[in-house]
C-alpha cells in the first residue's frame, strides 16, 4: 500500500495559479495517478489523471487550465492550476486510477476568491 500526501494548497485570487504536488511513499511509477476535488455538497469529481506512459485526461471543466505532470524519480505528482475560478474551490486529493480498495488522505484545500 502506497501512501499519499498532498499538498501545496492555498487561498488565490480568481485568475491566480497555485501548483499542488503529492508525495508518494513508495513507487508509483507503474500506476495511472489522477487528482480528484471534492467540494461540500458536491460529489468528487475527478479533475485529471496521468498514465505510467505519460499520456494526460481533464475534465473538461480544467481543460486548457490544468496541466497534471509526473517525476517518478521523486515519487511525486504534480497539478498545475493556472486560470484558477472560484468553482475551482475544493478538497484536492490524489490517488491512484481507478482508486480501487485504496484509502483517501485529508487531501489539500484550494480556495478562489477576492
Amino acid at each position: 500500500q502506497v501512501q499519499l500526501v498532498e499538498s501545496g494548497g492555498g487561498l488565490v485570487q480568481p485568475g491566480g495559479s497555485l501548483r499542488l504536488s503529492c508525495a508518494a511513499s513508495g513507487s508509483i511509477s507503474i500506476y495511472t495517478m489522477a487528482w480528484y476535488r471534492q467540494a461540500p455538497g458536491k460529489q468528487r469529481e475527478l479533475v485529471a489523471r496521468i498514465m505510467s506512459g505519460g499520456s494526460t485526461i481533464y475534465a473538461d471543466s480544467v481543460k486548457g487550465r490544468f496541466t497534471i505532470s509526473r517525476d517518478n524519480t521523486k515519487n511525486t505528482v504534480y497539478l498545475q492550476m493556472n486560470s484558477l475560478k472560484p468553482e475551482d474551490t475544493a478538497v484536492y486529493l490524489c490517488n491512484r486510477f481507478p482508486s480501487g480498495l485504496g484509502s483517501w488522505g485529508q487531501g489539500t484545500q484550494v480556495t478562489v476568491s477576492s
